[in-house]
C-alpha cells in the first residue's frame, strides 16, 4: 500500500484529535490535487487562479527540427558555407556525429516576413506562415539534453530519466477532467518510432488514472474496450456491477488510489463503446474542412490526428499529445525539412484556424515543437551514409504556441548571427513548462506531489514563467 495513502487512513480511523487535525491539514494543502479517498480522482478542480487556457494540444515533433531551414533565418551562415565556425564560437562542445571544426552548412530555403507581426519563417512551411499572426515564435529555446530520448523524456516531464509523471499527467492531477465519456489524456502517434517511449505520457509516481490514453490510427481506436463475442449486454452489465462493488468495498477499507483508478478504467471502458466510435467518425465533417486539414478520413495521418484533436477539445478532453516522429536530419536536412513540412504544415495550420472557426482557440493552448535543435555545422559521413545533414544542438531551437492566453504575433528571443548561441531572452525548458502551467492556472511552484520523502513538481526546483510571451 502506498505509504502516504496509509498515514492518511490511519488519521482519519484512529480517531484522536491530533490526527484529525493533522489530516486536515494533509487535505488542505495548496494544490488543487484531489483528496485522497476520492473515488473519482478525475473530478474536476479549479486551478490556483483564473486562466483562458482550459485545454492543451501538444504537437510533438520527434527527432528535432531544423530551426535554421525553418525558423531561424542566418545568411551569415550562407556566406561561410564551407568553412568552419570560428573556434570561440564552438568552444569546447563535442557532438556525436561530427567534428567542432565541419564546415558550416548554410539553410537549404528561401525565408521571409509574413503577416502584420513581420515573423520569419522560411517557405518550406507555407500554411503556418499564412497564420503567423496567430501564432507566438519563441527562437530562443534551449536544453540541457543532447541525445533524442532524454532530451523527449525532459522536455516532457522535466527530468531526463524515465519515472516523473508527464506534462499532461501534471495538468489532470491539477485540474481534473471535464469529460466522462473519453479519456481526459489521449496520445496519437504518425511517423516512426519515439525514443522516449510510453515515458513521454506517462505518470510516473502520480496514479495510474493520468496517464495518456493511447489511441490507434487503424482498427479500433482503443484495444480491449469492445465486448468479446458471446458476451450480452446483460452479462457485461452485471459483471461491470459487480466489479465496481467489491472495488469500492476495498477502496472504503485501504483508500488506495489504485483501486480508484480500476474504478474508473471500468466505467470508461463501458461509455466508450459508444463514445469512441462516434468521435472516429470523420465523415461526418463537412468537405470543406476535410480539404483544409488535408485529411483522408479513412487514411492514418497527421492531419487525420490533428482533426482527431480539435474534435476531443470539443468534446472536453483536457490534453492531447500528437507525436510526429522522423524530424532527425542527420542526412539529406533539406529533403528531411521538406517531406516532414508537407506532413504536417497544412494541418498544423488547420488545427489553429478550425480552433478559431469553433469558437475554441481562446480556450485551447496550442504547442509545437522538438526537443532540441540542430547545428550550423554540416554532417558528413560516408560510412552511415550521410551528407548535408545537421547534428543534435541543445543550445538554441524554435518552438510556437497559440491561443490559451498567448500573445499572438509575436517573436521572442535570438541568436548569434550563426544560429548558435542565444543572444536574446533565453527561454529553458523548465521555462516553457512554467509557462504553459501557468496559462492553464497552475502555479508551477504549488502543483506538488509527495514522493519519497519529498514534494515534486514539474519543473523540479527550476523554471520562470515567460512572461513577455502572456496576453
Amino acid at each position: 500500500m502506498n505509504t502516504a495513502t496509509a498515514r492518511r487512513w490511519f488519521l482519519s480511523q484512529c480517531g484522536v484529535g491530533l490526527g484529525s487535525v493533522a489530516l486536515s491539514e494533509l487535505l488542505h494543502a495548496d494544490s488543487p490535487a484531489p483528496q485522497v479517498g476520492n473515488t473519482d480522482p478525475l473530478v474536476l478542480r479549479q486551478p490556483h487562479f483564473p486562466s483562458k487556457a482550459k485545454a492543451v494540444i501538444q504537437l510533438f515533433m520527434a527527432g528535432a527540427p531544423s530551426q535554421l531551414e525553418l525558423f531561424d533565418n542566418k545568411p551569415k551562415l550562407t556566406e561561410l558555407e564551407g568553412r568552419p565556425l570560428p573556434k570561440s564560437i564552438i568552444g569546447d562542445q563535442r557532438y556525436a556525429f561530427i567534428q567542432p571544426d565541419a564546415a558550416v552548412l548554410g539553410p537549404r530555403f528561401k525565408f521571409a516576413r509574413h503577416g502584420e507581426s513581420g515573423a520569419e519563417i522560411s517557405e518550406a512551411m507555407p500554411h503556418l506562415a499564412r497564420i503567423a499572426d496567430k501564432i507566438c515564435l519563441i527562437k530562443s529555446a534551449h536544453t540541457d539534453q543532447f541525445n533524442h530520448a532524454p532530451a523527449q523524456i525532459f522536455l516532457n516531464s522535466g527530468f531526463s530519466q524515465p519515472g516523473r509523471p508527464s506534462f499532461g499527467s501534471w495538468v489532470l492531477y491539477g485540474l481534473g477532467s471535464e469529460t466522462k465519456d473519453l479519456p481526459a489524456f489521449v496520445v496519437m502517434s504518425t511517423g516512426s518510432g519515439l525514443s522516449g517511449g510510453a515515458a513521454l505520457w506517462s505518470s510516473g509516481f502520480l496514479p495510474t488514472v493520468y496517464t495518456g490514453v493511447q489511441f490507434r490510427s487503424q482498427g479500433d481506436p482503443i484495444l480491449n474496450v469492445n465486448s468479446p463475442p458471446g458476451i450480452s449486454d446483460k452479462l457485461q452489465n452485471e459483471t461491470y456491477s459487480l466489479i465496481n462493488q467489491l472495488n469500492r468495498r476495498r477502496m472504503d477499507v485501504v483508500g488506495d488510489p489504485e483501486i480508484a483508478t480500476r474504478i474508473a478504467s471500468f466505467e470508461m471502458a463501458a461509455r466508450l463503446q459508444t463514445s469512441a466510435p462516434e468521435l472516429m467518425e470523420l465523415k461526418k465533417e463537412s468537405k470543406a474542412t476535410l480539404r483544409m486539414y488535408g485529411c483522408d478520413p479513412d487514411k492514418p495521418s497527421y492531419a487525420r490526428a490533428c482533426l482527431l484533436a480539435r474534435r476531443m477539445v470539443e468534446r472536453g478532453v483536457r490534453f492531447v499529445n500528437i507525436y510526429h516522429s522522423g524530424w532527425d536530419a542527420h542526412n539529406n536536412v533539406e529533403g528531411n525539412v521538406r517531406e516532414n513540412s508537407r506532413r504536417t504544415d497544412r494541418a498544423s495550420a488547420a488545427l489553429v484556424k478550425d480552433l478559431e472557426a469553433h469558437g475554441l482557440l481562446d480556450e485551447t493552448l496550442v504547442i509545437w515543437g522538438g526537443e532540441f535543435g540542430r547545428t550550423p555545422m554540416v554532417e558528413s559521413n560516408p560510412a552511415l551514409g550521410r551528407s548535408q545533414g545537421r547534428d543534435h544542438h541543445p543550445q538554441a531551437f524554435t518552438t510556437w504556441m497559440a491561443g490559451g492566453g498567448v500573445k499572438p504575433g509575436m517573436t521572442l528571443g535570438a541568436t548569434d548571427d550563426f544560429g548558435f548561441h542565444i543572444v536574446d531572452s533565453p527561454v529553458h525548458v523548465h521555462d516553457l513548462q512554467a509557462t504553459w502551467m501557468h496559462l492553464l492556472g497552475l502555479d508551477h511552484e504549488r502543483l506538488t506531489f509527495h514522493h519519497a520523502g519529498r514534494d515534486f513538481r514539474l519543473t523540479d526546483v527550476h523554471g520562470h514563467v515567460v512572461e513577455e510571451v502572456l496576453a
